[in-house]
């Protein structure tokens, strides 16, 4: 039977005792359904209709009007460029207008072109105080289907652009820090993810030997490459590539993150769905040597992301807390030198999956912007 494996994202994870969510198509569920039932497996119908769900996500789109910038909503998901039959703003028409309009905290600057050719925009965020200041950097969309990350990262720089004069939380990050923020990573599988496949992962690049498109951008760096939890098949969701940094897309934030490693003290990457803070190492069962001060961290960050309503995030390194795999980028930027490096797995845990409703925008973002605040606080003050 074919299925889409939403979580986890490859077969050799799934074991007794786990949860693993399908998508199944509508022609294949009445064979899988009583198969499951045969076996003694319970299951539970958490979308008994993915294409209406979809189509209601999407649907709303082609009745919103074309605001201007400054009316930019945020608590809607938002297509990386011109969509057809889509009215909302883009992203990177939202960068532009920033970066023209805040121009004393904002700096946008492109770190290289994506297979199919498009900028890999980033946003500098903070005072040019002094010119040696450390770094954060925070990516999102490495998995084209997981929207919630780049409304994640707009969330953040709206947050940190609308409180600069009031909070002095964000006042002392961002005079003391710069964020680097990578609001999409993978540009072209997320446009893709709006015209042509909504649950599109991998990358857009193209496979001579197989007709199948796409890398897993997050088993494509050089850190234990494609060992345990990747795939060497070109037409699996964990496809690790013909090589490490095969994807133009790693390879420049790559280059950017060697380049700059003495100044970024922590890397933050934003994914969906589990609701879990992550730190390494995710390729193999170790302890990291600061384990204490990263551990705090995330005991704190999580504390600070329930207090907002009582959402529970479990936390922990990937490997044990998640599963196992290699080629990650946190593994990379931990292994590299940048002593703070953690994935966020957003909301939720199944129920909606990748289909996130919009009105829980707010709520994932809010909560993820305090345990984001607390780690950086905690970068600032205490161990490295």
């Amino acid at each position: 039977l074919q299925v889409d494996l939403w979580q986890p994202s490859s077969p050799l994870h799934i074991a007794v005792g786990t949860v693993t969510d399908v998508r199944v198509p509508q022609d294949t569920s009445p064979s899988l359904l009583p198969f499951l039932q045969r076996a003694n497996i319970p299951y539970t119908v958490l979308i008994p209709d993915l294409q209406k769900a979809v189509e209601k996500q999407t649907g709303l789109r082609s009745h919103r009007s074309r605001r201007s910038l400054s009316e930019y909503n945020y608590e809607v998901y938002h297509s990386l460029e011109e969509v057809v039959l889509f009215l909302c703003l883009q992203i990177q028409d939202w960068m532009h207008h920033l970066n023209q309009t805040h121009s004393h905290l904002v700096q946008m600057f492109s770190v290289g072109k994506s297979y199919e050719g498009r900028p890999l925009f980033v946003l500098k965020l903070g005072t040019r105080s002094w010119p040696h200041k450390k770094a954060v950097w925070m990516d999102c969309g490495i998995h084209a289907r997981e929207w919630i990350g780049p409304a994640f990262c707009q969330w953040f720089v709206k947050e940190a652009l609308q409180t600069y004069q009031t909070d002095p939380a964000m006042r002392k990050m961002l005079t003391q820090l710069y964020f680097y923020v990578m609001p999409v990573f993978n540009v072209d599988g997320y446009h893709f993810s709006w015209t042509n496949d909504r649950f599109w992962r991998k990358t857009r690049s193209k496979d001579r030997r197989f007709q199948c498109h796409g890398v897993d951008a997050n088993r494509n760096w050089k850190v234990k490459w494609c060992a345990e939890g990747a795939s060497f098949h070109p037409c699996d969701d964990t496809y690790c590539g013909p090589f490490p940094e095969s994807e133009p897309e790693v390879k420049a934030v790559a280059h950017f993150l060697r380049r700059h490693r003495k100044q970024i003290r922590a890397y933050l990457s934003f994914h969906a769905y589990a609701q879990m803070l992550l730190y390494p190492y995710s390729y193999k069962y170790a302890t990291i040597p600061n384990f204490s001060c990263v551990e705090s961290a995330a005991s704190d960050a999580v504390t600070a992301l329930h207090s907002a309503y009582g959402v529970r995030y479990r936390y922990g390194p990937a490997s044990s807390t998640l599963y196992v795999s290699s080629g990650s980028s946190m593994d990379w930027a931990y292994r590299s030198g940048i002593p703070y490096a953690f994935a966020f797995e957003l909301r939720d845990t199944g129920h909606f999956g990748f289909l996130l409703p919009e009105p829980l925008i707010q709520p994932t973002c809010t909560e993820t912007m305090l345990a984001v605040t607390n780690i950086t606080l905690h970068l600032l003050r205490s161990c490295h």
